[in-house]
Order: structure tokens, then C-alpha cells, then sequence
């Protein structure tokens, strides 16, 4: 499988009219790829929190209308990122897209885990209550967002779920950059699962963006890694490796909590 990661600049000076046409051209400009990854709020930027109540799109919005168009004229799997959706009753959600080669869409997820310790984010949007997998042709998708790849419990209700991909849409600050790194690492070895993480770069309402997407395969080991500018990340990796990774080292069958309850001897 070949996946493209495109780690988006968020450029204040950019419309959001005019990224949303330059990230299209960016997704179709992977043809050839089986998946391609856009980043958390790029439309308007993680951080850019008094713009989220102007900038909110109902779910079938502009931004969902110009990526299933991407999708289907690239030919790929399209994860396109999240953007502020406003659902019916007006609350709004981090919400992430999936999009099928045909460009219909083939999942949609609101983000659990809501940053901003009682501002921003975790007091202006509501929170997803449900975890969301994606069967691909040749691996199944869980799908997280920036601040859920702090909450392993997630990812191990994914994998429990079928996941054998987790893909992770991010804004994350540079600032705590080592922690991306780690903990995209420990996801994957935890889980025994590749795992997708795909940065925003630029500045958002003045935090500066770690970039740094990175690919790791089931045993922790990088694939690869992009800078901290606007760039498109290439990994090329085998979704059987996942199964096979399990099955050399099944400690995923040694578990012991987190099961159905049950006395421990």
C-alpha cells in the first residue's frame, strides 16, 4: 500500500475558499496512491478558536462537497483531515471525513477527546461519542484526532473494533514535539497496528505547528518522518504486517483487563 501524508501550512494571509481549492489540487496531485492523509482543521487552523464559529460548515458543507470531488478524481482513499462541522442542533464538533475512490463518503468522526483544558476547543465544541473504523480493501482504518493519541483506551477499543491501520489527523504544537513522536510510537507498539499521523505545519493564531508526520510500522519502527514545513510524506508499507506482527508476538491475546469483567487469579 502507498499512502501520502500532506502535511498542510495553515497560512493566515490564505482564504480558507482558497486553501480548501489548493488542498483539492494536492489530494488529486497523489494519483497512484491507495490512501491520502490531510491534517486536523485545516481549513482554518487548530488553534484558531474565535474563527470556528464563523467558519462552520454543516457536514455535506464546502469542505465536504470539495474533497469527495478530490477523492474521486484522484482515484484514492481519502481521510480529508477535520474541519468545524455545525450539526443540525447548532452544536459543533471537530469532525473528521473518509472518502472512498468513487468520492462517496465512506465514514465520518467526531473527536472524543476535546483540547483546551476548559477553553478553546473543549468549551466550544461538543464531544464524539463514538469510535469510527473504515474497512479499506486492504486493511481496516481507526480513525483519532490530534489530542485522542494521549488516551490509549481509544486505540485499544479500535483495534478490539477490527483496526489494523490507525490514522491520526493532528494540529499538533511544537512545543511538545517529543511527544508526538513517542506517543505515535507506543500506539503502534502497544496495539501491534501501523500507525498514520499526519501534522499541520505554519502557525495557527500564533502557535507554531510541530509538522513532523510520521509512519510507524507495527514493532515502533519509523518508516519515515517529514519536517516541520508544508511537504508531502510517501511511505510504502504492507497492511499484512499488522497480522503477521500478532501472530509472531501475540501479547494482544494476553491481555487481562479491559475485557469482559472477570476475577483475576
Amino acid at each position: 500500500m502507498r499512502a501520502s501524508l500532506i502535511q498542510i501550512a495553515v497560512n493566515p494571509d490564505e482564504s480558507v475558499n482558497s486553501r480548501r481549492e489548493r488542498v483539492a489540487s494536492l489530494v488529486v496531485d497523489q494519483r497512484g496512491a491507495d490512501l491520502v492523509l490531510l491534517p486536523e482543521l485545516w481549513p482554518v487552523g487548530a488553534f484558531a478558536y474565535t474563527a470556528f464559529e464563523e467558519e462552520a460548515e454543516p457536514l455535506h458543507g464546502p469542505t465536504h462537497e470539495i474533497m469527495a470531488k478530490a477523492a474521486a478524481e484522484a482515484g484514492v482513499w481519502l481521510h480529508a483531515g477535520s474541519f468545524v462541522e455545525r450539526a443540525e442542533d447548532g452544536t459543533l464538533y471537530n469532525t473528521s471525513l473518509v472518502f472512498s475512490p468513487e468520492g462517496e463518503r465512506a465514514a465520518s468522526y467526531r473527536k472524543i477527546h476535546r483540547f483546551g483544558f476548559d477553553k478553546g476547543e473543549a468549551v466550544m465544541m461538543g464531544a464524539g461519542e463514538e469510535l469510527v473504523t473504515v474497512a479499506l480493501p486492504q486493511t481496516t482504518l481507526g480513525l483519532a484526532t490530534c489530542y485522542d493519541l494521549r488516551f490509549p483506551e481509544q486505540f485499544r477499543g479500535l483495534v478490539d473494533a477490527g483496526a489494523e491501520t490507525l490514522v491520526v489527523a493532528a494540529g499538533w504544537p511544537e512545543r511538545r514535539r517529543s511527544h508526538w513522536t513517542l506517543l505515535a510510537q507506543a500506539r503502534a507498539v502497544e496495539n501491534q497496528a501501523y500507525v498514520l499521523a499526519v501534522g499541520s505545519a505554519g502557525t495557527h493564531a500564533g502557535v507554531e505547528q510541530a509538522g513532523r508526520s510520521i509512519a510507524v510500522d507495527p514493532w515502533g519502527e519509523v518508516l519515515a518522518e517529514a519536517g516541520a514545513g508544508e511537504e508531502v510524506l510517501t511511505v510504502e508499507f504492507d497492511p499484512a504486517k499488522a497480522a503477521t506482527t500478532r501472530e509472531q508476538f501475540p501479547a494482544l491475546k494476553d491481555r487481562r483487563l479491559g475485557l469482559a469483567p472477570r476475577r483475576l487469579a
